[in-house]
């Protein structure tokens, strides 16, 4: 072979050498790519089935396991988390032949949108022709820390609940223990359940229904029966210690001094409920207790703080594995006085099943100091109730005359049978008529028909305007309560709409607590909206004092105080305290004829302004004033 050739050959064979071995470093390099993309992927799937709590539709193999036992193990495990959503994100993966690592990033929603995050290190390995996830040997896919049979669980924490304070800082519902009495449906029989009836007073075989109805749908859920305080538990302790499958664990919340003190404006605190978990926008989560009503409901994020919430395992429960500490509830501060309020309780009370509320107002500073209503855990009548006032409207009516320069005390105004306005007939109450006294007499024994000829010597505006002056209006959304009414006195539209109106109906509406504030008005001089929540102070809420008329305000008085002395509320001439100045109303309401009536007493003696409301009364100054008595006598004590 020449040179020539020789140089050829040689390099014909390193062109195959090179052919050769680029193909096999190819067929390498194409490989290790396959298994870093296929060692990827597995840890990829792995993390979407976490993310999507299901692991049988994300693809995923398990070295050494079925996909549904790792999938029933995942619930098991992570059942007590709750249902919020997870993200799980995979972080770079780093193979070594048949075996690639990676860490997961973790992220759990917990109760409340509480985030918590935490990295888990996973290994997947080739299994045939698949990557399959390594479960650990000593431990468990979900937590580093735990092991594969532990459960996780998160429980939700609540620190220290503000209180509702009195005006002078003093707590309305301290914290208390109470004990929720339930039945246990895995233990209790029908025998000891038919002796519990007769212990907590139900209605017989009422609640063996409710433990047939558990035992029937599988439930092993405690049946709520009902939950007593210290005092009326103890009552029963001994008899409920006797009956099998009942159980009563104590817990603690706020408690007025009773059951029904300060309600429905206090409100209650309990259990919530599925709706208000829905509403709640994460605050609340199944089993939570919170404000449900009242100012206990509308003030629950303040007094009841920020939730916290801790993760523990079922082997170490005493060892948290994540903590967020929940934040104090604050105080929210009212204006009540205890005593004035406990003294209004025990006046409506005698109303018996007849529904009544009465309202007490501090006359120098307007601030509410007691809203009672019977029955007590019914309708708040005192605050947000909506009634025509009748003739105890006649206040404003008065001071829109004499302020008007329409009438004095002494002027003669007739007191017929009946007065027609525009065709329409207006009488007096059971017909009455008083011939011509002055006006001072046509108040105090609340002629209508003088007020409704009075009427046609007012603009359409004037009754407005006078409600205005005096307080009843513009302050409901300020007072710090839920749904509060102060008064809808609209501008008369025509001569029988004003006559109407002069004597509180028509379309005149007015709550208990706006007659009150009106009469604190006369008392004071001055217009000051009424307060009750005063920390947090409502947005908005301007209490100037706006100066009343002085010569009207004091002729008024005047007016208030013959009521007692010579008119329809002298039933209250002899009220200890002192001397008493008001106005009885009896409202007319409905479509019966005749219509049926709701009857007013409203006043003030010293400092305290009141308004008395008695549902379907006959007439204010016999059934209003005697409740406004009571209350006089019983804060008098």
């Amino acid at each position: 072979m020449n040179k020539r050739a020789l140089v050829g050959a040689l390099t014909a064979a390193a062109v195959v050498a090179a052919l050769v071995g680029g193909g096999l470093w190819w067929r390498h390099t194409a490989a290790e790519q396959k298994a870093d993309d296929e060692s990827k992927a597995a840890v990829a799937a792995f993390a979407k089935g976490w993310s999507q709590r299901s692991f049988t539709q994300a693809g995923v193999t398990f070295a050494g396991a079925q996909v549904q036992a790792v999938q029933d193990g995942f619930t098991a495990t992570t059942a007590g988390l709750g249902k919020g959503p997870v993200s799980v994100t995979p972080g770079p993966v780093t193979r070594d032949g048949d075996r690639a690592t990676s860490t997961l990033k973790v992220a759990w929603t917990l109760g409340g949108d509480v985030p918590w995050a935490y990295d888990v290190p996973v290994t997947v390995r080739r299994d045939g022709e698949k990557w399959a996830v390594v479960p650990p040997p000593n431990g468990s896919l979900w937590h580093p820390a735990i092991k594969a049979t532990d459960k996780l669980s998160a429980t939700r924490t609540w620190a220290k609940r503000g209180d509702l304070l009195d005006r002078d800082g003093q707590p309305l519902m301290p914290i208390g223990k109470v004990y929720p009495v339930q039945i246990d449906p895995a233990r209790a029989t029908a025998a000891t359940v038919r002796e519990l009836e007769k212990v907590v007073d139900e209605p017989a075989g009422s609640l063996v229904a409710k433990l047939e109805a558990a035992t029937k749908a599988g439930s092993k859920a405690p049946i709520a029966v009902i939950t007593y305080r210290e005092s009326d538990f103890q009552d029963r302790k001994a008899a409920l210690d006797g009956l099998k499958g009942v159980i009563y664990p104590a817990r603690e919340q706020p408690l007025a001094r009773t059951r029904t003190f300060g309600q429905p404006l206090l409100g209650s605190y309990g259990a919530v409920s599925a709706e208000l978990v829905a509403k709640s926008e994460g605050r609340y989560v199944a089993g939570d207790y919170a404000g449900l009503s009242g100012l206990q409901g509308r003030y629950d994020t303040q007094l009841g703080g920020t939730p916290g919430v801790e993760v523990t395992s079922s082997a170490n429960p005493d060892i948290p594995l994540f903590s967020k500490a929940a934040v104090d509830g604050t105080d929210v501060k009212t204006t009540l006085s205890p005593d004035v309020q406990t003294a209004a309780e025990s006046a409506v009370a005698g109303t018996g099943d007849v529904p009544s509320a009465l309202v007490a107002v501090d006359v120098k500073t307007g601030d509410v100091l007691a809203s009672a209503n019977s029955p007590a855990l019914g309708f708040d009548r005192a605050l947000t109730g909506q009634y025509p006032p009748g003739s105890a409207f006649k206040i404003a009516s008065t001071y829109a005359l004499l302020t008007g320069g329409k009438v004095t005390p002494t002027t003669s105004v007739d007191c017929p049978k009946t007065f027609a306005v525009d065709g329409r007939s207006y009488k007096n109450y059971e017909g009455e008529e008083l011939g011509t006294p002055d006006f001072a007499s046509d108040f105090a024994h609340s002629c209508n028909t003088a007020f409704v000829k009075l009427s046609t010597d007012l603009g359409d505006g004037d009754l407005a305007k006078a409600a205005d002056a005096l307080g009843l209006t513009g302050w409901a959304k300020s007072l710090g309560v839920g749904n509060a009414f102060d008064a809808s006195i609209p501008t008369n539209n025509g001569k029988t709409d004003k006559a109407s109106a002069m004597i509180g109906q028509g379309r005149n509406l007015t709550s208990p607590l706006a007659l009150a504030t009106m009469v604190a008005s006369v008392a004071r001089g001055s217009a000051i909206p009424p307060a009750l929540v005063t920390e947090p102070a409502a947005s908005g809420a301007d209490r100037t004092a706006k100066p009343l008329d002085a010569d009207a305000v004091g002729q008024l008085r005047q007016l208030m105080r013959q009521v007692v002395t010579d008119g329809t509320g002298t039933v209250l001439r002899d009220a200890p305290g002192g001397a008493v100045r008001g106005k009885s109303g009896t409202a007319e309401f409905g479509s019966k004829n005749p219509p049926e009536t709701h009857a007013w007493f409203v006043g003030y003696q010293d400092g305290i302004a009141f308004a008395a409301l008695v549902e379907k009364g006959k007439s204010g100054g016999t059934v209003a004033a005697p409740v406004v008595k009571d209350f006089l006598t019983a804060l008098a004590k």
